[in-house]
């Protein structure tokens, strides 16, 4: 018997702290949810559970960036959206006051709309998100200076520059059947201004049109460089742009560069010795389509959005100029598309079919960017989910495991505890014999 140690004793009071810190761990986790609290419980689990959620509160914060574009473009879309209603209305009014049935009071109070709602115009191209401006061009991409290009794909794909207009053919290479006592009838529009005359046609050429409609006001037409090969022009980044089907068409640039060169609409006509108008002579003649947009020379002014956990995992968007000088309906000096006259209202249907093809080229740029951000955030989103669920599967604690272990170990604890006091209790024999 041993007086200054009484090793059994000691040996089940330690048995009964182990199972106290045992206990008090699986309760730590019950109270938690955690399997791994701290370093010490599993220093690679830890910092493998803190990597991922690193991860996963970025690929949120990306997500959030995301839906917040979205709400950009959708600011964006709604000015767009209003312009291209009042280009329909402005297409309308300019409809009726084409025909002489308008009378010239008339014309002058559809030209009073054109003076509104091209104002109108211009605050839907001020529209703002969070204090920047969208739609005034000052969130266009980089580009380098351009001249505006037409194109014209409906006749024929033989045909040349110095061809005759009495010899012009379709696309299907049906004759056109132009007579040399037809007239041709020519206007354009330019900073906000209309500009017209008529001619025989004789032995005027393709490229005569565009020499008769410079010889009207100044050189607006480039008719040293056209084309009737399938090169059409060299765009705002630089590369060379070629008709969609490869095919040799007739193109025509302005005559500067930039959008102080840019012809906002031109018509070309012909009339028979009757004065009656050749529709389907027309319908070819005048579809030159714009295919190049003029530029001017700017800096990098889109908008990126950082839609990604990682560096370098953006967006860029860029929005042009929505303003309406950009789309043709008002000059440099302020002066408004004028209707007043039938001649400056037919002449406006082209301006105006001009000013809605680019409104809707940027009106669907935009539903294709938020419909792309829409798969970003589904993206983003299932990313997240997933992460998370690794990351409860290597951190969070399996209650029911932890509540059996709890269980077990406080059953065994108070079995220590009351093993110890009854080995207390028999030592109690020793006193006695000390005492006798």
């Amino acid at each position: 018997m041993m007086i200054n140690n009484y090793v059994l004793s000691l040996g089940m009071l330690n048995t009964m702290n182990q199972h106290a810190a045992s206990m008090a761990q699986h309760m730590r986790r019950i109270s938690t949810g955690l399997r791994i609290n701290s370093v010490a419980d599993d220093p690679a689990g830890w910092a493998i559970g803190q990597r991922m959620d690193v991860r996963i509160r970025g690929l949120d914060a990306a997500s959030r960036n995301a839906q917040q574009s979205k709400s950009l473009l959708k600011v964006a879309e709604g000015g767009i959206s209003s312009t291209v209603d009042i280009l329909r209305t402005l297409k309308e009014k300019a409809i009726e006051a084409a025909s002489d049935t308008a009378t010239t009071t008339d014309r002058q109070t559809i030209q009073k709309l054109f003076d509104q709602y091209a104002d109108q115009i211009d605050d839907d191209a001020l529209v703002t998100y969070n204090g920047k401006y969208l739609l005034d061009g000052s969130r266009a991409g980089l580009s380098q200076e351009t001249a505006q290009a037409f194109s014209n794909r409906q006749l024929d794909t033989g045909t040349k520059l110095s061809d005759k207009l009495t010899d012009l053919m379709r696309r299907d290479g049906r004759a056109l059947n132009i007579q040399p006592d037809d007239t041709v009838q020519v206007s354009y529009v330019k900073d906000g201004k209309t500009y017209s005359a008529s001619y025989s046609v004789k032995d005027t050429t393709v490229s005569d049109i565009f020499r008769q409609m410079n010889a009207i006001h100044g050189d607006v037409f480039d008719v040293a460089d056209m084309s009737d090969t399938s090169e059409i022009g060299m765009d705002s980044s630089g590369e060379a742009v070629h008709t969609v089907d490869g095919e040799p068409a007739i193109s025509v640039r302005a005559g500067d560069k930039g959008t102080d060169g840019m012809i906002s609409g031109f018509t070309i006509g012909i009339c028979d010795s009757r004065g009656q108008m050749k529709k389907s002579v027309n319908s070819v003649l005048d579809a030159f389509s714009e295919s190049i947009q003029a530029k001017d020379s700017r800096s990098d002014g889109s908008l990126t959005m950082q839609i990604g956990a990682d560096a370098n995992q953006s967006m860029k968007i860029s929005l042009g100029d929505m303003s309406s000088r950009a789309l043709g309906l008002r000059g440099k000096d302020g002066s408004v598309l004028n209707v007043t006259t039938r001649e400056g209202a037919n002449a406006a249907m082209d301006v105006l079919d001009k000013a809605l093809e680019k409104a809707l080229d940027q009106q669907t740029s935009i539903g294709a960017m938020s419909s792309r951000l829409d798969y970003t955030i589904s993206n983003l989103t299932v990313q997240s989910e997933n992460l998370t669920d690794a990351q409860s599967t290597l951190m969070d604690a399996n209650l029911a495991r932890e509540m059996l272990e709890y269980t077990k170990e406080n059953v065994l604890m108070q079995a220590a505890m009351a093993m110890l006091a009854q080995n207390n209790a028999n030592a109690g024999w020793f006193l006695k014999l000390l005492g006798s």
